[in-house]
């Protein structure tokens, strides 16, 4: 691939991203969530941001795939056949987001053959943009960055949410007992927060692939690794909104081998 294609999709991701910032600011606190068909939240305002970001993207690249969390459920899984494709969560902590919460953010991944090639987060809490991929940095507000690379220690900030299934409370219970917690209510962030240095590890239990193929492109190059549970989930061949959750524990090398030890895996 040419470096000016990838140049120019990256600009347009930052571009179709920060022109989203302003109606997510002025609707937080203020829309309206309701349940969808698999139990979690939305608000007009993700649709619209999906709709919004969607458009200006496949404008400019009508050959790429655009998927999205928002995107209406189909029969079958839709095959990833394009060279390039993009993955949307238009806003990863719909529950913080309607209730004021500010843990929540806009997640853009661009991958090419299946795998993400860059990311792009708005950090509402924050106010800032996440970006980097493979080989072009991890920049947080326009400074470089970079994953911790202290060994674990009992003080360790360990991003982690409550499981959805209750066989992995024992897991949890192991977690909270060797480490500090943080539960943002935004699993995007708690990746980002890994590849910038601001959390230590995330243990994760719930996630589907919207919620963290943008942070996915951002861990790597910043210095940590990510070890999925079951498998990786990319190349990413296919999507669909039904999904199976992704698992993963996350941090620099010893952190992962400490948080292996811990859940018994």
């Amino acid at each position: 691939m040419p470096f000016s294609e990838a140049e120019k999709r990256i600009k347009a991701a930052k571009l179709a991203v920060l022109a989203e910032t302003e109606l997510m600011h002025r609707e937080f606190g203020r829309a309206r969530g309701e349940v969808k068909h698999d139990g979690t939240k939305v608000t007009a305002i993700d649709i619209a941001i999906s709709e919004h970001i969607q458009a200006a993207i496949t404008k400019e690249f009508p050959g790429d795939q655009f998927f999205s969390e928002e995107l209406a459920p189909t029969d079958a899984p839709v095959p990833v056949v394009s060279r390039f494709c993009w993955v949307l969560d238009p806003i990863d902590g719909t529950n913080n987001y309607a209730n004021g919460i500010s843990h929540c953010a806009i997640s853009l991944a661009l991958l090419e053959r299946g795998m993400p090639m860059y990311g792009v987060i708005y950090d509402l809490a924050r106010r800032v943009l996440i970006h980097g991929g493979p080989g072009r940095g991890v920049w947080d507000d326009g400074k470089p960055a970079k994953a911790r690379t202290e060994p674990p220690t009992g003080n360790s900030l360990i991003g982690f949410h409550s499981p959805v299934e209750k066989s992995y409370a024992a897991e949890g219970k192991r977690v909270l007992e060797n480490f500090k917690i943080r539960g943002l209510g935004s699993s995007t962030l708690h990746l980002a927060y890994v590849a910038i240095g601001l959390l230590d590890g995330v243990v994760e239990h719930n996630n589907k692939v919207w919620d963290i193929a943008a942070a996915c492109a951002l861990i790597e190059e910043a210095g940590a690794e990510i070890d999925y549970f079951d498998g990786s989930p990319y190349p990413l061949k296919e999507f669909t909104v039904k999904s199976g959750r992704i698992q993963y524990v996350t941090g620099n090398r010893a952190m992962c081998a400490r948080l292996h030890e811990v859940l018994g895996r």
